[in-house]
């Protein structure tokens, strides 16, 4: 901190001097805008032939000490046209306000679409750009987060509640038979693999999966500038056979012509926990056990005479700090940027939490007097640490965290009279006492560094080459102490497990962009392409247990992984393996026909070869055409005060997806510590490609001068050769090597996106605006050849093996279909009718809602989502919640007790569709106050401070912790859930407090 401290002090005064030569009795001050009078928020004014600068507040407005006399003002930011306007300076403040203008050739009027970028008004496909003012605010990990509820037909769901835990993001919809369903991730032009190099839990029987690390931790988002999502396949077809579940781009901060500048920001706050499943307290399961005519007094009692909240103990306030820094400016020939960054966040759960460093640089140079030859470099680089605690989503109720917590008797103490904790062998896990004796620690270290050399062959030519690598690994150790006696692989020896992975992606790209006027009112826009992308991966690990007769890893102050060859000999496994390495081949090209600039045509067409698939289908075609006719500018509508755009579009496409494990078309073996080899998949020659094929019908619509905008989409979407593995035989061997399929089903996903934006008030005073957009989509199912493909597994005591989910013909994906539960009997045992379709998890409307006000210096934004149509099967509750649990003198739901009719305590815990919930609903996401400060004496500029709430509240009848469902299992037969409600890690509500300036 003292070397930041003076690299701080000396930036300020070098600043300060500068600033001081031209610093006298006179001002100007002023306002910049959009025409429509939108103000332009982090515009730089800057007096030419000096480094005075200042950048514009969020209403736009500026303010520039000046000495007496003369100056030319410079006028700029991203995405407009850059103005100069002449002013004299006097003694009294000098207003100069200034309107730019969007520039065609600016980045905010044009659309990163892979590969380059083409003007707004060339587009023809459905994209959505989400820039940063309208991202949402507040403490994330990841930029993910930055869309939720941001644009139509993009669904974002926190998958766990701890801190780094991953977000799944669905584009119009679940089609994903096997694999993530995820979208292609593409930073700054490199596309990345969707993978973490956290390695998994090797731990033992106690514990099970927890969630994964979000992929995208690396990445700052204080350091992304813009999101552009490509959602139907007329977009998507240039990313080929990565692209079957949409393409999100993310383009990081440049650096900006004018004088350097240093932005900080400073950030603290805390988070409690969101919701909670509602478990009977002490008071309450004293009442319950008279009621069921359980013992309350005696040897035998239930009531143990404690007053207990278990989950409670577990939790914590957690507090959190993050503090970014960033360093840029440039001149004609190069501009830069370097930004540094630091977030420290506690979990809601005790010994949870998050650290992050990180760096990016980018710059931005040009050579020859000409300026044709170019160089871009983008380097990014992180660290992050884990502190993770045993919550899982396959462990059942003995292995999870929460599940010991929420079964736990809330009249037994936690601990014993003399102060030690409450251990007890059997079943029945002490919450606390697995906490503290359960340590799992994950660090992580990427690089994702790119060199762009581009030359300018022609004003209408450019050749690019883009050179890439995605470096990162990952270290993780897990140690229980020897006192957990509730495991017998654990009591007495206690365990320790030491994992390493890398990962490694290389990526080399050569382009050709052509842009010219071919004819009288026509142009075209083209690219031709070729690009070779390497995978590979490996990793290590080493599990091991103490030596009973050695009194076990024993107690010397240290975590077991820090002296693990203390471990018995004949209880040390040692793992390691190496994926089969990957490569993927690719040649692309596309082509856009504007003409009159009203008609407007796109085609694309990729070849991909990878060494993923069989030898017989290596090679994959993905073509897409679309087509737009800008209506706005036909001699009839031009000069129309009230419509001033109307755009109709139309597309086809076909992408492709090979989400699933390097090697599966290649017979291969895995060796166990004997030497003997075991299969693990079986040759596939025929293996290709799963193939998806998408309709796309749009028009988007402006009034009064675009002040109400409106944006309508119909998409139709079929996923066939569905790739999944497969066990040949009947009966299938204990033994057989699974083999990868094309099935020949189809999955459907169709519906209508509808996006609206308005700015109601907008003067230098006030401002009031609203954006809205809805998501209404259909899923189905058929052609799928044999039988129902069984899926969505649940656990707890009671549960093993269960499945409540199917994937059948005529239903939509991953449909609910289980026993129906028909009530209670007169002896109050339930009674359960054949297994039914129950219901869909997959939601039919998705909202967003957001709403921004301002007036003088001070602003509010606030963000809501909502998600209806889909059910959620309550797996808590069935595991935990149930009856049954009160007979052994555990805890149960209050939902459960205040059934109203009396249930037999003996009443066995069966999966139904009793557990079925409606899982509407509809969350306060983030809501932000802000206050612009303005420049703080002669060295602070545009400083602002702000407050923010995430998670505010949600509105639902789910009588669950959370229905944003956050986490995701891949079960049985590796297809993933979808709307089950493990017991995993509580959902937080976040506040931060914070202030930005500049220097």
């Amino acid at each position: 901190m003292s070397i930041f401290l003076q690299v701080r002090a000396g930036l300020l005064a070098v600043l300060l001097a500068l600033a001081g030569t031209a610093l006298g009795q006179g001002s100007i001050r002023g306002t910049v805008s959009e025409p429509n009078g939108t103000p332009v928020i982090g515009a730089t004014v800057l007096i030419k032939g000096t480094n005075i600068a200042s950048p514009t507040d969020v209403a736009g407005k500026y303010e520039l000490k000046l000495a007496a006399g003369s100056y030319q003002v410079v006028f700029s930011s991203i995405g407009y046209a850059a103005k100069t306007l002449p002013v004299t300076v006097g003694t009294e403040p000098v207003t100069l306000n200034a309107t730019l203008a969007a520039d065609a050739q600016a980045l905010g009027d044009v659309v990163v679409v892979g590969y380059g970028a083409v003007k707004k008004s060339d587009l023809t496909g459905a994209v959505a750009v989400i820039g940063e003012k309208d991202f949402n605010k507040g403490t994330y990990t990841s930029p993910d987060q930055l869309i939720q509820g941001r644009t139509s037909g993009v669904q974002v769901t926190n998958s766990s509640g701890q801190p780094g835990g991953p977000a799944t993001i669905k584009i119009r919809g679940n089609s994903a038979v096997t694999g993530t369903g995820q979208p292609l991730y593409v930073v700054d032009g490199v596309p990345l693999d969707g993978r973490s190099a956290r390695p998994g839990l090797n731990a033992s029987t106690a514990g099970g999966a927890g969630a994964d690390s979000n992929p995208l931790n690396f990445l700052n988002p204080a350091d992304i500038e813009s999101v552009t999502v490509l959602k139907d396949a007329s977009a998507t077809a240039i990313y080929g056979s990565r692209a079957a579940y949409g393409v999100v781009l993310i383009n990081t901060k440049r650096g900006k012509t004018g004088a350097p500048r240093l932005d900080i920001g400073a950030s603290t706050g805390f988070s409690t926990i969101l919701r909670r499943q509602k478990m009977l307290d002490a008071g309450q399961y004293r009442q319950a056990l008279a009621y069921y005519g359980l013992p309350t007094t005696g040897a035998g009692s239930y009531d143990l005479g404690a007053d207990t909240d278990a989950l409670g103990a577990l939790l914590q306030t957690g507090k959190l700090q993050n503090y970014n820094v960033a360093m840029s400016g440039g001149g004609d020939n190069g501009r830069y940027r370097l930004s540094l960054g630091y977030l420290d966040q506690d979990g809601i759960v005790r010994k949870t939490g998050f650290k992050k460093y990180s760096a990016n640089f980018s710059t931005n140079l040009e050579f020859l007097e000409s300026k044709k030859l170019g160089v871009d470099v983008n380097i990014v680089t992180s660290q992050f640490k884990e502190n993770l605690a045993p919550i899982t989503v396959d462990a059942g109720s003995q292995g999870s965290l929460i599940g010991q917590a929420l079964q736990w008797n809330p009249t037994e103490s936690l601990y014993n009279p003399d102060g030690t904790l409450n251990i007890k062998a059997g079943e029945l896990v002490n919450p606390l006492a697995y906490q503290n004796l359960f340590n799992d620690e994950s660090r992580v270290s990427t690089i994702l560094a790119s060199v762009s050399p581009h030359y300018k062959i022609t004003d209408w030519l450019e050749a690019r080459v883009l050179y890439s690598i995605n470096y990162s690994t990952g270290e993780r150790r897990t140690s229980i102490g020897q006192d957990l006696i509730n495991f017998d692989d654990i009591k007495g020896k206690g365990l320790a497990s030491i994992g390493n992975n890398q990962l490694s992606t290389q990526q080399i790209a050569n382009t050709l962009n052509f842009n010219k006027k071919i004819a009288p009112d026509l142009n075209l826009n083209a690219l031709l392409g070729y690009e070779y992308t390497t995978f590979s991966s490996s990793g290590s690990n080493i599990r091991a247990y103490g030596n009973p007769d050695q009194g076990g890893f024993g107690n010397f102050g240290l975590d077991y992984t820090n002296y693990i060859q203390y471990s018995s000999n004949g209880s040390r496994f040692v793992t390691s393996f190496s994926d089969p390495f990957t490569a993927l081949q690719s040649v692309f090209g596309r082509a856009i026909l504007n003409y009159k600039e009203r008609y407007l045509l796109t085609g694309t067409l990729r070849r991909d070869q990878s060494s993923k698939f069989g030898p017989e289908n290596r090679v994959g075609y993905f073509p897409s055409f679309a087509a737009a006719w800008d209506v706005s500018q036909e001699d009839f509508l031009k000069g129309n005060k009230s419509l001033t755009q109307l755009k109709v579009r139309a597309g086809f496409g076909r992408t492709g997806n090979q989400e699933f494990p390097a090697g599966s078309a290649q017979a291969r073996y895995s060796l166990d510590n004997n030497g003997a080899q075991n299969p693990l998949n079986a040759a596939s020659p025929a293996l290709k490609w799963q193939s998806d094929t998408q309709y796309n019908a749009g028009v988007d619509l402006g009034f009064f001068d675009n002040r109400l905008t409106a944006t309508v989409d119909y998409f139709y979407k079929t996923t066939t050769d569905l790739l999944f593995p497969t066990i040949p035989g009947e009966p299938r061997p204990s033994n057989a090597a699974v083999k990868w399929d094309n099935l020949k089903g189809e999955v459907v996903n169709k519906g209508v996106e509808l996006a609206l934006g308005t700015t109601i008030l907008n003067s230098d005073k006030v401002g009031l605006g609203f954006n809205a957009n809805a998501t209404f989509i259909r899923n189905s199912v058929s052609n799928l050849p044999g039988a129902a493909i069984p899926t969505g597994a649940v656990n707890g005591q009671g549960l093993s093996g269960a499945v409540v989910e199917t994937i059948r013909n005529g239903y939509p994906i991953n449909s609910f279909f289980l026993p129906q539960y028909l009530g209670l009997d007169d002896k109050g045992l339930p009674t359960y009718g054949p297994a039914y379709y129950a219901g869909d998890p997959n939601p039919k409307t998705l909202l967003g809602f957001s709403a921004n006000a301002r007036y003088g210096k001070l602003a509010l934004v606030a963000n809501m989502t909502g998600v209806f149509g889909q059910l959620i099967y309550n797996n808590t509750l069935n595991a935990v919640g149930a009856i049954g649990g009160i007979n052994a003198r555990k805890n149960i739901a209050l939902v459960t007790y205040e059934n109203p009719v009396k249930e037999s305590t003996g009443s066995a815990t069966s999966a139904s569709s009793r557990y079925l919930e409606k899982g509407n609903y509809l969350k306060m996401s983030n809501v932000t106050l802000s206050y612009t400060i303005g420049n703080i004496g002669k060295a602070f500029k545009g400083a602002s401070v702000y407050a923010t709430g995430q998670n505010l509240f949600v509105i639902t009848n789910y009588t669950g912790a959370d229905p944003e469902i956050n986490t995701i299992k891949t079960g049985a037969n590796s297809v993933p859930s979808v709307g089950i409600d493990y017991m995993g890690y509580p959902s937080a509500r976040t506040f931060t407090f914070g202030l930005n300036l500049s220097l």
